[in-house]
């Protein structure tokens, strides 16, 4: 069974910062690209940025700048700096681990970490 740990959330005020953290096992972590989701209440969970086990990185337009995703590859963790927090980040935080092989395509999920931006 494939564990996603994530740790990191809470609260936070507006202009703040937080660092999300998620860990896995080496087997995962050498193969799968990681990213970062979130859900809103009443949203629908959003792709945040990917990380490949190359670094490259990916984010979504909107929080290109920051946001700023890394991968410590002797820790199997991957991280997700968060800066100039606003309300409108608030939400839960899924670390995501993907992996494609030809038309195949394996997710597994973090439990999700709460970030609440509030003064």
């Amino acid at each position: 069974q494939v564990h996603l740990v994530e740790s990191g959330g809470g609260l936070v005020q507006p202009g703040g910062s937080l660092r999300l953290s998620c860990t896995t096992s080496e087997a995962i972590f050498s193969v799968y690209a990681m990213g970062w989701y979130r859900q809103a209440p009443g949203e629908q969970r959003e792709w945040v940025a990917i990380i490949t086990t190359e670094g490259h990185t990916n984010y979504v337009d909107l929080l290109e700048g920051r946001f700023t995703i890394s991968r410590d590859n002797a820790k199997n963790t991957v991280y997700l700096q968060m800066t100039n927090l606003q309300p409108e980040d608030t939400a839960v935080y899924y670390c995501n681990a993907r992996h494609s092989d030809g038309a195949l395509q394996y997710d597994y999920w973090g439990q999700g970490t709460q970030v609440t931006v509030s003064s």
